[in-house]
């Protein structure tokens, strides 16, 4: 029985070496490509309109404040305006909007352009508030026990 010599235990490693290297950039490359998939692109109000007929059915959020005075209660949710100031949009929102939802509040609309791409249809909408937002205070010593 011979032993290995020091040529062919370098030869081992390195070859061992190159497939653990090689199997790495297969799994960055498949991850790469598996959140590709999930990413929602984040647009202005203007980018989201320029860019809205290339874009056809694809998802993404699009930021803007709500217009005042455009907010109307539908059968299935809300539709309101949103702007950045330069340009529209209409927004239909399917589903109850936020209990911060209101006229002028900054919010992310997260949907698709319909396939008129007039209206943008949303399923989610987030609304930005800043750092120093407080929940309402609340009298704990009001009311009756519901556990009594």
């Amino acid at each position: 029985m011979s032993t290995p010599t020091l040529a062919s235990t370098r030869k081992r490693r390195a070859i061992a070496a190159a497939s653990l290297c090689g199997l790495a950039v297969v799994a960055i490359v498949v991850l790469a490509v598996v959140l590709s998939e999930n990413v929602e692109y984040f647009r202005t109000v203007s980018e989201a309109v320029h860019a809205r007929r290339s874009d056809g059915t694809s998802r993404l959020r699009m930021a803007g404040a709500v217009v005042p005075g455009t907010i109307h209660a539908t059968a299935d949710g809300v539709r309101f305006k949103v702007t950045d100031g330069k340009t529209i949009a209409q927004v239909s929102q399917r589903g109850d909007p936020p209990s911060l939802f209101k006229d002028g509040a900054p919010v992310v609309c997260e949907g698709h352009w319909a396939k008129s791409a007039v209206v943008f249809e949303s399923d989610r909408i987030l609304i930005k508030h800043g750092s120093d937002y407080e929940p309402p205070k609340v009298n704990s010593k009001a009311g009756k026990d519901a556990t009594s």
